[in-house]
């Protein structure tokens, strides 16, 4: 009861607010309103076999399946959420967007067999910065729902590159050259890996990871981030 009536004060003077659309939240709600949650642009890509993501990744590298949850469109609901999560220290909303995602793969058959949960890797310098991994905790929320496990400790980020969001797609695939290793081949071995990042571009950081991890001996690859950049 003393805590109820204390969260109430609280939210006099701080009130929570929609991320998306900055309206007051009502108390069953959490980080973004029911209203810009139902009008998030979806791509329905987990339904939909040979979708524009697995197209655009074709003859890169063999995968199992790619998806995204909904377009990155400028100015759009995603990039806003993506940018409170990565930028305004939000971490528990990157569990929350991953659990939206979690419970949306459950409802299709996409990865059924996956093995591991595998979050693009942060270098150490800029997760001192940040304070945490904004794929890991999505990785984290996904693997709430779905139950797979996360694995963090087998790709690793070997070279702490620049951040590439004003990079031509030629920069972004030369920053990407050697960053990132495998520790341990076997951990993979047979394995069917999950790799979980927040937004595709132009799909270079994804395409070197999903080559490292495919080249593990009989490893299988696939591919969900939150937002499609289109």
């Amino acid at each position: 009861m003393v805590k109820t009536i204390l969260n109430h004060f609280f939210e006099l003077f701080f009130p929570r607010l929609c991320v998306c659309c900055e309206e007051r939240l009502v108390s069953s709600e959490k980080f973004i309103c029911l209203n810009c949650l139902h009008q998030l642009p979806k791509t329905n890509h987990l339904t939909s076999v040979n979708n524009k993501l697995e197209v655009f990744f074709a003859g890169r590298f063999p995968f199992v399946r790619i998806a995204s949850f909904a377009y990155f469109v400028k100015g759009g609901d995603i990039q806003k959420i993506i940018h409170e999560i990565k930028y305004k220290n939000n971490p528990h909303l990157a569990v929350y967007v991953g659990e939206i995602c979690g419970r949306e793969i459950l409802k299709s058959s996409c990865f059924e067999d996956v093995d591991f949960i595998v979050p693009i890797p942060l270098h150490k310098n800029r997760l001192k910065t940040r304070g945490y991994n904004q794929a890991l905790m999505l990785a984290n929320g996904i693997s709430k729902q779905t139950n797979i496990p996360v694995n963090t400790d087998n790709l690793i980020r070997i070279i702490d590159n620049p951040s590439q969001t004003k990079n031509s797609k030629f920069e972004r695939w030369k920053n990407t050259e050697g960053i990132f290793g495998i520790k341990d081949e076997d951990q993979f071995k047979d394995k069917h890996i999950l790799l979980i990042d927040d937004v595709i571009t132009t799909g270079s950081t994804l395409e070197v990871c999903a080559k490292l991890i495919t080249s593990c001996p009989e490893a299988k690859i696939s591919i969900f981030t939150v937002g499609f950049a289109v």
